[in-house]
């Protein structure tokens, strides 16, 4: 079995920042890609940014300069480091690993979400 969990959500007033950080663990081999995809009330799952295990990146065009990805391939976890947050940024956090290989299998996984909201 393999478990993403994810740390680091909250409450921040516009112009601040947070961070949070996603664990993979369980049986794994390898994984391909890892990712945070976001969630608003009323709106599609998006991507936020996503990370390969060669260190590609790509980012949404609306976090692109405020966000960073990056990832510590050795403890199989994922990091978002945010900054200059807007309230528009409110949204539940999912973090994403892709193609999980495992001894049965090749999988994709969701961690259980994490509440971002910019309020002031």
């Amino acid at each position: 079995q393999v478990q993403l969990v994810e740390f680091g959500g909250g409450l921040v007033q516009p112009g601040g920042s947070l961070r949070l950080s996603c664990a993979a663990s369980g049986s794994i081999l390898s994984i391909n890609a890892m990712g945070w995809y976001r969630q608003a009330p009323g709106k599609e799952r998006e991507l936020v940014a996503r990370t390969t295990s060669g260190g590609g990146t790509n980012y949404a065009d609306s976090v692109k300069g405020r966000f960073t990805i990056s990832r510590d391939n050795a403890k199989n976890t994922v990091y978002l480091q945010m900054h200059s947050l807007k309230p528009e940024d409110k949204a539940v956090y999912y973090c994403n690993a892709e193609h999980v290989r495992t001894d049965w299998g090749s999988y994709d996984f969701w961690g259980q979400g994490t509440q971002v909201t910019v309020s002031s």
